[in-house]
């Protein structure tokens, strides 16, 4: 693989004014967002859109580069995993259509309602997602009419900058307003907290975990708000075996599962789970049957105190292997490992390429095993399965944002498939799946004819 030998360290130069969009201070981001708010709320949908565009067509000059950076600063992932993620963000986020004016109702007292801006945004990116997250949030937002101030993960600060930085050059050339889409060289948690607590931040989006969406809970602005996800996948035994395990690797080892809609445990029925290993074992999966290795495994990926050992978030199967004394082929996608539910692989969302596979006597137990494990998070789910009876049911059960059938979990997200997507999958809140018009206010507008007379 080609490592481009681009230096960090000169992508982002800042002065107090800030540098396209890049500032010292969270407080000079925001009034700058608000000052190029004002401005932009004089643009008519088509001018927003030709911003945008502008953009998204810069931005896809620099894929491979942003993909690249965001590897090399994280440490997580997989560099042409992060490639697809960042043109799905950039070619299925929707823009300025998915605005419309809604229907109008009566007939004499007429009336009518229109989306409109709230106006400056704060938004909370990940380092799991940092690049496609500014994009999609970007497209969102600004497509309704809001700017935004991101206060992104100190853990990819720069390549953060440097997407900002991409967006506003782009949007500048457009004869657009600068500092619609803003940030901070040195993102914090003092920063974030002024973010959250301005008075000129009129909404809050926050993508991350459980932590920092409760934070951003707390802040007593309307909140939307993408946390954890725990995703079961069941394979019941009306299933195509052979495909539903090239599909759980696939979706399993996307990007080495950083992604919260991917499949975190297998939940399978026993009549059919030898057959599904094997077929998983012909897709590049490792099956770990030594009970000392998985000890050591379990020593190494959850603390003391129960917590993720986030120094493997991310990582190559083959590299925590390799942490445990166990030296596997490179080319190995995902190591699974047969244990109980109550295993703390299969109750924690791990984020790496460790897949829990957990055997139930029927149908019945699979959805209330994967219900549990998903934890009422509301996220995402999948199943397995040629019967429509056993389909419904789990999603009935499960009641989660997305629910993927017959697939790999990505397909959630719209990667081959024709929907849409996002990086932003507000399930703690509500909106799920966010789109412009989640960014936007529901206005009515009413006249009346003894008025217009």
């Amino acid at each position: 693989m080609m490592i481009i030998k681009r230096p960090l360290e000169s992508v982002v130069v800042i002065d107090r004014q800030g540098d396209m969009g890049v500032f010292d201070t969270m407080n000079d981001a925001i009034e700058s967002a608000h000052i190029a708010q004002k401005e932009y709320s004089k643009y008519n949908i088509s001018k927003r859109e030709e911003i945008i565009e502008s953009f998204k067509n810069e931005l896809r000059n620099h894929i491979e580069e942003l993909s690249m950076m965001t590897y090399n600063e994280t440490g997580m992932g997989r560099y042409e995993d992060k490639i697809l993620k960042n043109k799905l963000a950039l070619d299925k986020t929707p823009g300025v259509e998915d605005l419309n004016i809604i229907d109008s109702e009566g007939n004499n007292n007429g009336s009518f309602y229109e989306l409109a801006p709230f106006g400056v945004i704060g938004a909370i990116a990940p380092s799991t997602n940092p690049t496609e997250t500014i994009i999609n949030n970007s497209i969102s937002m600004l497509a309704s009419g809001n700017t935004v101030v991101f206060s992104p993960h100190p853990g990819a600060k720069k390549v953060s900058s440097y997407t900002v930085q991409l967006i506003n050059s782009a949007i500048i050339k457009a004869g657009g307003p600068k500092n619609l889409v803003v940030t901070i060289k040195e993102p914090s948690t003092n920063n974030t907290n002024i973010m959250l607590k301005h008075e000129k931040v009129i909404m809050i989006c926050a993508t991350g975990g459980q932590n920092i969406v409760k934070i951003a809970l707390s802040s007593g602005k309307k909140t939307i708000g993408a946390g954890a996800g725990n995703p079961p996948v069941i394979v019941d035994e009306t299933a195509d075996i052979e495909k539903a395990a090239k599909d759980i690797i696939d979706g399993c080892s996307f990007d080495n599962n950083l992604p919260c809609i991917a499949e975190k445990e297998i939940i399978v029925i026993n009549k059919v789970a030898n057959d599904l290993k094997k077929h998983m074992s012909k897709n590049l999966a490792l099956e770990i049957k030594d009970k000392e290795i998985l000890k050591r495994l379990e020593r190494l990926l959850i603390t003391k105190n129960g917590t993720l050992n986030k120094k493997y978030v991310g990582k190559n199967a083959d590299y925590i292997m390799n942490s445990v004394g166990v030296k596997i082929d490179s080319n190995i996608k995902v190591i699974f490992v047969e244990v109980d539910k109550n295993h703390l692989f299969a109750q924690k969302e791990l984020m790496m390429p460790i897949l829990p596979l957990i055997r139930v006597l029927n149908i019945d137990e699979a959805i209330k095993v994967a219900v549990e494990l998903e934890h009422g998070n509301k996220h995402t789910a999948i199943m397995h399965s040629r019967s429509s009876e056993n389909l419904n049911k789990f999603t009935q059960a499960i009641d989660t944002t997305i629910f993927v059938k017959n697939a790999p979990s990505y397909a959630g997200i719209g990667y081959g498939t024709k929907c849409t997507s996002t990086f932003t999958i507000a399930g703690p809140t509500g909106e799920g799946l966010t789109t412009a018009k989640t960014f936007a206010r529901k206005k009515k507008c009413v006249y009346a004819d003894s008025i217009a007379n």
